[in-house]
C-alpha cells in the first residue's frame, strides 16, 4: 500500500477523530444509546482486496502509491454508506427488525461477541509474557478485588482496565528498554516492543484531520459494490451490538424505529469515514459494549465525554500516538473479556424462550453451529490458498460472496431470523416459545412510556422527527 510512519500516524489520528465525531452524532441524534462508533473489522477484507488489486502496482513512489490507494478506498466507502443511510432513514430497516424475537436475537448477539474469538487469545499468545499477565491481572482486579476489599464504590470494576493496562504497559516497556527482545524474530518484536512502530516520532504535535486530506476520491463500480456488501454485513452485526449495548445500559429493548434511526446515522458515520479517509468503515464498537458490562457504567454522558477525549487526543498527535503504541497482546487480553460479555448478553435472551421446545432447540443449535462452521470453512480456505472459496475473474463478485459468509454473526443471525419467521410462526404456542410476547409492547415507540426517557431526541427534535 505504501506510506511510512508519518502516514500511519495520520491514519490513526483520523480514525480516532472520526470515531469521536460519529460517537457524538450517534449518542445525540441516532439511537441515543451509549454506543461508541469506531472502525470495523468487517470492512477489512474488502479494503485489503482494493490494496491488492494491482491498479497502482506501477506507481514507484510509496507516498504517492499510499495516497492513490487511500483515495480508491475512500470512493468505495463513500458509495457504500448509501446502503445504511437509505435503509435507516427510509424506515426499511424498521420493518425488518419488527420481526426480530428473543429467539432469533440469541444467535445474532451471541456471535457478535463470541464470533470474534480469533482476536482474543490468539492475539494474547503472540507475546504471551505480556498478554497473559494482562489477562490475569484484569480478571483479578475486576472480579476478585471487589470481594476482597469491600469498598462499596465499584472502584475496581470501573478502573480495572486502566489499572491493568498501566501496570502491564510499564512492565512491557521495562522489558523493551532492558533488551529482552533484542535479536528476536521480527514478528516477536512487532508484537512485544513498546517502541516498535515509530508512531510517536512520525506523529505531528498538532494536526486537525480534514475531508479529502489524501486528495479527491476515485471510484470503481466493482469495488463500490463489494464495499456495499461489507456495509450490509456491518449493518446486521451492528443491530446485534445495539441490542447488547441496550442490555448493558439498562435501557428497554430498542423499538424498531430507533433501530432504523441508529442505522441511518451509522450510515452517515461511514460517509464521514469515507470523506476523511480513515481507510475503513464504521460500525458499533463491540469492545465498547463489553466495556459497559465490565465497568457497569451505561451512561450516555460518559460516552459523549469519551468522544470529546477521542477528538482531543486525535488533534494532539503525539498523545494519540502514545496510546496507539500499546502492544497488541495487551489489547487482545482486553478483548477476551469484552467479547465474552457481549456474547453473554446474547445468551441472556434465552430467559424469554421456551428451552423445552424442540423447535427452539433446532433453531438455536442449527443457526449457531452453522454460524461457526461456515465462516470457519471460508476463513480456513482463504488462509491456505490466499483467496476465498469463490474465486472468479471478478474480485468484486468474490468479495460480495466471501465477505458475508466469513462473518459468524451475519450467517447465524440471518439463518436464525429466516427459520424463526418461517417455521410454524403462526401457531400461538410457538409465539410464546420464541418469546415474542415479551417484546410486544416495544414494537412501537409509544408502546412503553420509558422509550421517551431513553430514546427521545434532544432540543425537542421529536416534534419535527417523530418516532413511530
Amino acid at each position: 500500500m505504501g506510506g511510512g510512519n508519518e502516514e500511519k500516524a495520520k491514519v490513526i489520528q483520523t480514525l480516532l477523530f472520526v470515531a469521536g465525531l460519529n460517537t457524538l452524532l450517534q449518542t445525540l441524534f441516532g439511537s441515543r444509546l451509549p454506543a461508541v462508533i469506531g472502525g470495523s473489522y468487517t470492512f477489512v477484507p474488502t479494503t485489503i482486496s482494493i490494496i491488492l488489486s494491482g491498479r497502482f502496482s506501477g506507481v514507484q513512489d510509496p507516498i504517492e502509491k499510499f495516497k492513490r490507494t487511500m483515495r480508491a478506498i475512500q470512493g468505495a466507502v463513500i458509495v457504500a454508506s448509501t446502503i445504511q443511510i437509505v435503509l435507516g432513514f427510509s424506515g426499511l430497516w424498521r420493518n425488518v427488525t419488527r420481526f426480530l424475537s428473543p429467539l432469533s436475537a440469541v444467535p445474532l448477539v451471541a456471535l457478535v461477541g463470541f464470533g470474534l474469538y480469533e482476536f482474543g487469545f490468539p492475539g494474547v499468545a503472540k507475546c504471551v509474557e505480556i498478554g497473559l499477565p494482562e489477562l490475569i491481572i484484569l480478571v483479578f482486579i475486576s472480579q476478585y478485588m471487589p470481594h476482597v476489599l469491600h469498598s462499596g464504590k465499584h472502584v475496581f470494576e470501573r478502573f480495572a482496565v486502566i489499572f491493568s493496562v498501566v501496570i502491564v504497559w510499564i512492565y512491557a516497556h521495562l522489558l523493551t528498554v532492558g533488551g529482552a527482545y533484542n535479536g528476536r524474530a521480527p514478528k516477536t518484536q512487532m508484537s512485544c516492543r513498546t517502541d516498535r512502530a515509530g508512531l510517536i516520532s512520525g506523529a505531528p504535535w498538532i494536526r486537525v484531520p480534514y475531508p479529502f486530506q489524501w486528495g479527491a476520491p476515485s471510484f470503481d463500480a466493482g469495488e463500490a459494490f463489494a464495499m456495499m456488501m461489507a456495509a450490509f454485513v456491518a449493518l446486521v452485526e451492528s443491530t446485534g451490538a445495539f441490542m447488547a449495548v441496550s442490555r448493558y445500559a439498562s435501557a428497554t429493548p430498542l423499538p424498531p424505529s430507533i433501530f432504523s434511526r441508529g442505522v441511518g446515522w451509522q450510515g452517515v458515520g461511514i460517509l464521514l469515514s469515507g470523506l476523511f479517509g480513515t481507510g475503513n468503515g464504521s460500525s458499533v464498537s463491540v469492545e465498547n459494549a463489553g466495556l459497559l458490562a465490565l465497568t457497569r457504567v451505561g451512561s450516555r454522558r460518559v460516552v459523549q465525554i469519551s468522544a470529546g477525549f477521542m477528538i482531543f487526543f486525535s488533534i494532539l498527535g503525539k498523545f494519540g500516538a502514545v496510546f496507539a503504541s500499546i502492544p497488541a497482546p495487551i489489547i487482545a487480553a482486553l478483548y477476551c473479556l469484552f467479547f465474552a460479555y457481549v456474547g453473554a448478553a446474547g445468551l441472556s435472551f434465552l430467559q424469554f424462550c421456551n428451552l423445552n421446545s424442540f423447535r427452539t432447540k433446532f433453531i438455536l443449535g442449527f443457526s449457531i453451529f452453522m454460524g461457526l462452521s461456515i465462516p470457519q470453512y471460508f476463513n480456513e480456505y482463504t488462509a491456505i490458498n490466499g483467496y476465498g472459496p469463490v474465486h472468479t475473474g471478478g474480485r468484486w463478485f468474490n468479495d460480495i460472496v466471501n465477505v458475508p459468509l466469513s462473518s459468524e454473526a451475519f450467517v447465524a443471525g440471518c439463518l436464525a431470523y429466516f427459520l424463526d419467521n418461517t417455521l410454524h410462526r403462526r401457531d400461538s404456542t410457538v409465539r410464546k416459545d420464541r418469546g415474542k410476547h415479551w417484546w410486544d409492547k416495544f414494537r412501537s415507540y409509544k408502546g412503553d412510556t420509558r422509550s421517551e426517557e431513553f430514546y427521545s431526541l434532544p432540543f425537542n427534535l421529536n416534534k419535527y422527527f417523530p418516532s413511530v
